[in-house]
């Protein structure tokens, strides 16, 4: 698959559409949606609840598919790729941090770390190294061998963030990365994740409902009506976050 041109957007939407079927009524998710997200740069995604974010995040992965439209992730076409395609790249070049860390309990915090590099093929020296190194760098270098529910949630979360950089993706989602977090404890993830991303040049895409998380980010966006919307930063400070937000 094609490397992504420093200059060129690592995400793209164009004109897209997905609707879903509810019983005899077709609701429209997303109409004619547009999305440009540059190498390096952090976006929050707002909307209150069935606006479509899931729906958009899906898409972006390539685990759902547009009825109309085109989507570009590191300058692929996904809407091009067969389902198998979308899956060996989302495995290849796409990070995830959960709300919930999805942490596998019967692996330890290193095998869970290496599950990545594992699913793409044998695990070298050096990945145990890269490896070994971001848990160092998110501050459990001593607990590599640890179960994960012998870890607090700030732990979990923290070893889910460096498993989403593990394979060194172009582009991380997030979906409520700090939402099972009590807020001292979420504002160190935030800052995990504008350290490591931000070092490496990786994009981030956060889906979330705080405002907190929100005025973190480089720019923000907005669900209404099937389309996304910019939001003017001075406006989103101003009246303290979006309609619909939840706190």
């Amino acid at each position: 698959m094609p490397a992504i041109h420093p200059s060129d957007p690592v995400l793209r939407l164009h004109s897209v559409t997905r609707s879903f079927r509810e019983g005899d009524q077709l609701r429209s998710v997303l109409r004619d949606a547009e999305l440009s997200v540059e190498r390096g740069e952090f976006v929050a995604l707002l909307g209150p609840s069935g606006s479509g974010k899931s729906t958009l995040l899906n898409l972006v992965s390539g685990i759902d598919h547009p009825d109309a439209g085109r989507i570009e992730v590191a300058g692929v076409p996904l809407h091009d790729l067969s389902e198998k395609e979308r899956t060996l790249f989302r495995r290849d070049r796409i990070g995830f941090v959960f709300q919930f860390y999805n942490l596998i309990p019967t692996l330890t915090v290193l095998e869970n770390l290496l599950l990545p590099l594992e699913l793409k093929g044998a695990v070298q020296s050096g990945d145990r190294d890269r490896a070994r190194g971001l848990l160092a760098r998110v501050g459990l270098g001593d607990r590599a061998g640890a179960w994960p529910d012998r870890l607090s949630g700030g732990e979990q979360q923290r070893i889910a963030v460096a498993r989403a950089l593990v394979h060194r993706p172009e582009l991380v989602l997030a979906d409520e990365p700090t939402g099972n977090l009590d807020e001292e404890t979420g504002a160190r993830i935030l800052d995990l994740l504008d350290d490591l991303l931000r070092d490496s040049g990786t994009t981030l895409l956060c889906v979330t409902h705080s405002r907190e998380v929100a005025a973190r980010m480089d720019r923000i966006l907005t669900l209404k009506e099937g389309r996304v919307h910019a939001v003017p930063r001075a406006d989103f400070m101003e009246v303290g976050g979006l309609a619909g937000d939840r706190r």
